[in-house]
């Protein structure tokens, strides 16, 4: 099954999610800002993209300019503030199986399928 951490607000995820849609396969939507991954879930989905909590912040997001821009914390640190935080959380983001990937743009989603 596919999951996809989706923000129905977000255009590009309503794209990735369309487009997962039309494959026909069997779909799981994850609304990520009301049900946010614990720091093992995130871990496991950083493992698959093969990235660090780093990666998949949304930097151009307002609190992360007042808040976390600059500063050096460590991956558990950011773990944390994810999961404190998910509209730090880029969007959306898709699995399946071992593998995953980060749907901007929505095309990216066809890599993993």
């Amino acid at each position: 099954m596919i999951t996809i951490y989706h923000n129905n607000r977000c255009s590009k995820s309503r794209q990735a999610l369309e487009l997962l849609q039309n494959t026909g396969q069997e779909i799981k939507v994850v609304p990520y800002l009301s049900e946010t991954p614990t720091v093992e879930e995130l871990r496991a989905i950083l493992a698959k993209l093969q990235a660090g909590p780093e990666d998949i912040i949304r930097k151009g997001e307002k609190l992360y300019k007042e808040v976390y821009a600059g500063q050096h914390l460590t991956q558990e640190e950011w773990l944390q503030v994810l999961t404190e935080n998910p509209v730090l959380i880029e969007r959306p983001i898709v699995v399946n199986g071992e593998k995953a990937v980060v749907g901007r743009p929505p095309e990216n989603v066809l890599t993993i399928l």
